[in-house]
């Protein structure tokens, strides 16, 4: 979708259409933008650019909140159009979808006449502000390369009759899945550009990459149809730039809290314990303050809340915290709840809920009838964002 938080907005107010829209995710002038409408992309504002500078860029920009609930509406929405015109395999991410061709979709032709059927379809279903750019490809690699080859409303293909010319000019790390690191590992291999990686044996990428990736990644950069692979979680988290009035210690501290609230509350939906918990706070004046814990495997929210404070007190006894920008936690060495070993001095047989993991379930399901915050562990302060906004 082209810039999609923004088409959003002045989809849903006609004021906004065809002037430049930023949306913020704190409303403050020391926050930066998230998306931007093409209005204000044609100034030099962008994801990641300071309220401030977008401000000096382009004098006449609207700023909006981010209202990510209301986008994820629209994302079902997109979504439920596009299933029912063609074969929808994967929705990537709030923006980004993944469809599979087949019969006469599966020729350039066809393809080419499907994107324009879809292109109408989610303008007359959804919003005529919606617009998205379709790549298409052997993979959903070229796919989505192909799909950021032409913005707004555009549509290429990468094949074995156009590669790698069509993509001879991107840098590297233009590519998705290349990342500083691996630039710099390719770079040291005599990897400098498109070409050159396109015609890499695939199992010399193996060891540039460290990693099976790296043969999967060239190989499909050649066109080859490589699977995705399903991913194990490695830890459940959340973290927040902080609003200013919410940026002093104390109230930094109580966000925190209920940021461990809605963390193990996903940890116990994904039936899962983690064994580490970690503390990380950002300040305002710089630097970085990060600690984490260990514990026996667990998804009592109390347990956490514990280790927490506990953090917070280690922090403010080696240094009186200045004013705080941003902070997460983080719930690590996760496994599912199902391996968990029993503990015979708890006693604890394997698998089995403590009595703090069963009152968390029983105030998840009071939650999940009431609204979140129905009950609470103890004070905290709800600091809606980015994430739970619309």
């Amino acid at each position: 979708m082209n810039s999609f938080f923004a088409s959003v907005e002045q989809q849903l107010d006609p004021a906004l259409r065809g002037r430049p829209v930023a949306i913020t995710a704190v409303d403050s002038d020391s926050g930066a933008c998230v998306a931007a409408s093409y209005e204000a992309k044609a100034h030099g504002v962008k994801t990641g650019t300071h309220v401030r500078d977008a401000r000096r860029l382009c004098p006449g920009i609207i700023f909006r909140s981010s209202r990510h609930r209301l986008y994820v509406r629209f994302n079902l929405a997109v979504a439920d159009v596009l299933d029912r015109h063609a074969e929808l395999t994967h929705i990537r991410s709030v923006d980004e979808f993944q469809l599979a061709l087949s019969g006469e979709t599966r020729t350039l032709a066809g393809a080419v006449d499907l994107v324009a059927r879809l292109k109408a379809a989610v303008a007359a279903e959804v919003g005529d502000c919606l617009r998205f750019s379709a790549g298409i490809g052997p993979n959903h690699l070229l796919a989505k390369i192909a799909g950021k080859l032409e913005k707004p409303d555009g549509c290429q293909w990468l094949g074995p009759d156009n590669l790698p010319d069509a993509i001879a000019h991107l840098s590297l790390d233009d590519l998705p899945g290349i990342s500083t690191a691996i630039k710099t590992r390719l770079f040291r291999a005599r990897i400098f550009d498109v070409p050159g990686l396109f015609r890499l044996d695939p199992r010399h990428a193996r060891l540039i990459w460290r990693s099976v990736e790296g043969e999967r990644f060239v190989r499909m950069l050649q066109g080859m149809d490589i699977p995705l692979v399903a991913t194990e979680r490695g830890g459940f988290g959340n973290s927040k730039v902080l609003s200013p009035e919410y940026r002093d210690p104390r109230r930094a501290y109580l966000v925190g809290r209920w940021l461990v609230e809605k963390a193990t509350a996903r940890l116990r939906r994904d039936g899962r314990v983690a064994g580490r918990f970690s503390l990380s706070v950002s300040f305002m004046a710089g630097g970085v303050w990060s600690r984490n814990v260990s514990c026996f495997p667990t998804q009592d929210t109390a347990i956490f809340l514990r280790l927490h404070r506990a953090l917070w007190v280690r922090l403010w006894r080696s240094a009186r915290p200045g004013t705080v920008i941003s902070l997460g936690v983080h719930l690590g060495d996760v496994g599912l709840l199902q391996d968990r070993r029993g503990d015979l001095l708890m006693p604890l047989a394997p698998a089995e809920l403590t009595r703090g993991e069963r009152l968390s379930r029983a105030l998840d399901q009071i939650n999940a009838r009431h609204g979140d915050g129905a009950i609470r562990f103890g004070l905290n302060t709800p600091h809606p964002g980015f994430f739970e906004r619309g």
